[in-house]
């Protein structure tokens, strides 16, 4: 569960890509930022976050839930064509992120480590086979639409 100094008070970002992470937090170098945790959430509180979220850039929208695209970083932390989610968690939800769609919260810290060494040794397909399997998420086209997001198929993925 969440402990201080983890405050119900202020914006929780919810960033799923994990290269992107990494390159967030310097590979868990950055001061303040030398422990990284996965967090597992309910795919319904996902959902109920996106479906009330609103663009960064979109000043007018009102909503809790705020969402802006950033480059999605490759294993050697260059920018690829791509972009990642980002999801801002207000005051409005965040409570709801932390009692009820968490299920899990794991310290990948000593992944991160391993990883890390072997970018600085250069073996770039051993961190590669380590890093966590990630996949597109398929939402319904509304959501797509209204978040920025380039087609991809209707199916929802499976539960």
């Amino acid at each position: 569960k969440f402990v201080p100094p983890f405050s119900l008070g202020r914006m929780t970002w919810i960033k799923p890509s994990f290269l992107w992470m990494m390159e967030r937090c310097g590979w868990a170098t950055k001061p303040g930022q030398e422990y990284v945790l996965a967090v597992r959430i309910t795919r319904a509180g996902w959902e109920e976050a996106l479906a009330d979220a609103r663009l960064s850039r979109d000043t007018t929208a009102t909503g809790s839930v705020v969402v802006q695209w950033d480059p999605e970083r490759n294993v050697h932390g260059g920018k690829l064509a791509h972009r990642s989610i980002q999801v801002g968690l207000g005051r409005g939800i965040v409570s709801r992120y932390v009692d009820a769609w968490t299920t899990e919260i794991r310290d990948v810290t000593p992944l991160v480590k391993k990883l890390r060494g072997l970018r600085q040794e250069g073996d770039w397909d051993r961190a590669t086979a380590l890093l966590p399997r990630e996949r597109p998420y398929p939402l319904p086209p509304e959501i797509r639409r209204r978040l920025g997001m380039q087609d991809q198929p209707d199916d929802r993925a499976p539960e």
